[in-house]
């Protein structure tokens, strides 16, 4: 765990340390959960944007999308339940005087228990070796009974006690189980309250006639109240999607883990409209396809993992999550959620305003159901740093610290580095940055020597580097190095566009999904 936690660390130093991702703010000592995202990783988090955008705009005739705005009609948030029920429950230590999320403590100690029987896996694993079956081992092993029969009990009380929105007994499992303040290491701890999570404002220019508006906690609600509007001027037929990329803002008292939690993120997410009834169906195709589009990065199939919801929204009839194996355990990356007809209907009642689609087919009007997938922006950057850096220990005892970054998604795709800055070989080197930078974002660099370059190079994820020498100068080739091979071969300079367009292109990644 010690080692995971070090690892985090590492990449968040990185992070700042090679131009990703800085505290905002910073010369005034920070903001706390907000940062900004410096020159590489505006890049970085740009090209998600695109893959998302393309896979789903592109590889789906039925979805188009939009950009709504982010202040919106105050009654909107009334009819989605945000303005009465949109809270988090939390509990504060006396003695420390820190603010936990109840249903975060408790998480964590059922993930504590996990450990404890994946320990005890682990082990017998290694003592039996190939012989050993896992299956038989978790029926019939007596610690590991109890421990899964102690989780057992646990998640179903605390299940439980979150459908019933049981503030107090969420507070009393959290006393029986003996879970103490991660600062002060004591259960000293006060109630368990509810905090709205909304920002606030006022628009107007008098207080007497200023109108109380929020922030959007999330862009669906953006997609719900246009879904006619699209669906009359693109005449679109059910069923269809709308799909967003945008800002969001959540007051979170809790706020942690570098950029996974923060109170200014951003979504991307697809409102996908279908006949009721066909629903669990399409809540099926999106759950597999989402995973898809994740495994496509190759950062690994065992890094991800479905998660049912114990607890559905009061709008739900089905719920995952795809989560990724972060350094500090596997964490929801994207929710795919049947969210029924319930967010038209509310904005029906409220508005007043018919939403429903004509179906030439069956001759019948209907208010749709709707399957949601959304994913958080910034998480999916962190859980691309987190999977993307490795330390390499190379011969003759030397290492380095390397980005395996999906080549497409890399901030910048070819770096072109002269051998020496002199004898030509500089013009040559920015004669060919001049000519590729109108297919892909190039670098130049020109310092150090030409092994300190490749480091730089890789420790940013530039899956390519061409060195211009002497003899670029006599026959029109050039060394192509590959960053995660750190092979080198000579290639014609005519064919360099060709060859690292095709590698880089969005294209090749999409064609994966």
């Amino acid at each position: 765990m010690a080692q995971q936690e070090d690892l985090f660390k590492k990449v968040v130093s990185h992070c700042k340390e090679y131009g990703f991702v800085f505290p905002s703010s910073e010369i005034y000592d920070g903001l706390g959960a907000v940062y900004d995202y410096g020159q590489l990783g505006s890049e970085l988090k740009n090209n998600i944007k695109r893959y998302w955008w393309e896979a789903m705009t592109l590889l789906q005739e039925n979805v188009v999308g939009i950009d709504s705005a982010i202040f919106m009609h105050p009654t909107i948030w009334k009819a989605s339940g945000h303005v009465d029920a949109f809270n988090d429950p939390l509990i504060d230590n006396k003695d420390s005087k820190k603010r936990y999320r109840a249903d975060v403590l408790i998480e964590d100690h059922l993930a504590k228990i996990d450990d404890k029987i994946a320990k005890e896996i682990a082990k017998a694993a290694k003592r039996f070796g190939e012989s050993f079956d896992e299956a038989q081992f978790r029926a019939t092993n007596a610690r590991v009974l109890e421990y899964q029969a102690k989780r057992d009990a646990l998640h179903s009380r605390f299940a439980q006690a979150l459908n019933e929105g049981n503030l107090d007994e969420l507070r009393q499992i959290i006393l029986d189980n003996e879970i103490v303040c991660p600062i002060s290491g004591t259960r000293n701890w006060t109630e368990v309250r509810q905090f709205n999570l909304m920002f606030s404002t006022e628009m107007g220019s008098t207080a007497d006639g200023a109108m109380k508006v929020y922030l959007r906690p999330e862009t669906a609600q953006g997609i719900f109240v246009n879904y006619l509007n699209v669906q009359k001027t693109g005449r679109m037929k059910i069923p269809f999607g709308i799909a967003q990329i945008g800002k969001a803002f959540r007051n979170e008292i809790v706020a942690r883990q570098f950029i996974f939690r923060m109170r200014e993120f951003e979504q991307m997410e697809l409102q996908f409209f279908v006949r009721p009834g066909e629903e669990l169906r399409w809540f099926d195709y999106w759950k597999q396809l989402r995973l898809r589009w994740h495994l496509a990065l190759g950062l690994g199939k065992q890094k991800y993992r479905y998660h049912d919801h114990e607890k559905l929204a009061h709008y739900a009839n089905a719920a995952t999550d795809i989560e990724f194996e972060m350094p500090f355990g596997f964490k929801e990356v994207e929710g795919i959620h049947s969210r029924t007809d319930f967010d038209l209907k509310r904005h029906e009642e409220f508005s007043g305003k018919k939403l429903q689609y004509f179906d030439p087919e069956l001759g019948e009007s209907y208010v749709p159901y709707v399957v949601e997938t959304s994913i958080g922006v910034d998480r999916m950057f962190l859980s691309l740093m987190c999977g993307a850096y490795d330390e390499e220990a190379l011969e003759g005892g030397d290492s380095r610290v390397v980005l395996h970054l999906p080549a497409a998604l890399a901030p910048i795709k070819l770096a072109v580095l002269p051998l020496v800055r002199k004898d030509g070989l500089d013009e040559q080197a920015r004669q060919i940055y001049n000519d590729l930078r109108f297919d892909f974002n190039c670098a130049i660099d020109e310092k150090d020597s030409i092994g300190k370059r490749y480091r730089r190079q890789d420790a940013i994820g530039t899956p390519y580097c061409i060195t211009v020498d002497h003899q670029t100068l006599e026959d029109g080739t050039v060394t192509l190095r590959h960053r995660d091979t750190m092979q080198q071969e000579r290639i014609a300079i005519d064919a360099l566009s060709s060859t690292i367009s095709a590698a880089v292109s969005m294209k090749t990644l999409l064609k994966k999904i």
